[in-house]
């Protein structure tokens, strides 16, 4: 199912727990699967759970709880904008209309081209910068105008 470089991945994340704690590494396992694979899929998670020794039920419960794995597809890119207070308060609601408006989507929705997931985050622990938007889960977008907001969407679909 995953990658022989995967399956590396995840064994160096493994080494880090003891012997007879493996499962310790399954949010780790998680993210590289997800980062191969695009999204967590039922298949996905099988899969880690078969390599981690556990059962599939404990790595979904871990899959859906947190909102960094996807469990349905998603676009290339998907774009997180957090609607905490603090962000909301200096003007995330008016951006994430603005992403909506400008992709043609709504929260949890992808564009018909496959190329962008838009989401609605909580805290990203960076309220002095909002509205902040977090593209891929690595990248943080802070300020977000909508000056900003086109050249994300531009330099993204330039690099699709």
């Amino acid at each position: 199912m995953l990658s022989e470089q995967a399956y590396r991945d995840i064994d160096r994340e493994i080494s880090k727990y003891p012997a007879d704690q493996k499962q310790s590494a399954v949010m780790a396992a998680l993210t590289i699967a997800q980062t191969e694979k695009g999204w967590v899929s039922p298949e996905v998670v099988r899969d880690v759970a078969g390599y981690l020794g556990m059962p599939p039920i404990a790595v979904q419960e871990v899959a859906t709880f947190y909102s960094m794995y996807s469990t349905q597809p998603v676009g290339r890119f998907t774009l997180t904008i957090c609607t905490n207070l603090p962000c909301a308060l200096q003007g995330s609601g008016e951006a994430a209309e603005y992403l909506k408006e400008k992709l043609g989507i709504g929260f949890h929705e992808t564009t018909p081209d496959g190329l962008f997931t838009l989401a609605e985050g909580e805290c990203m622990g960076a309220c002095g910068d909002a509205p902040v938007v977090l593209a891929n889960g690595k990248h943080m977008c802070c300020r977000m105008q909508p000056e900003k907001i086109d050249a994300l969407i531009r330099d993204l679909k330039e690099s699709a």
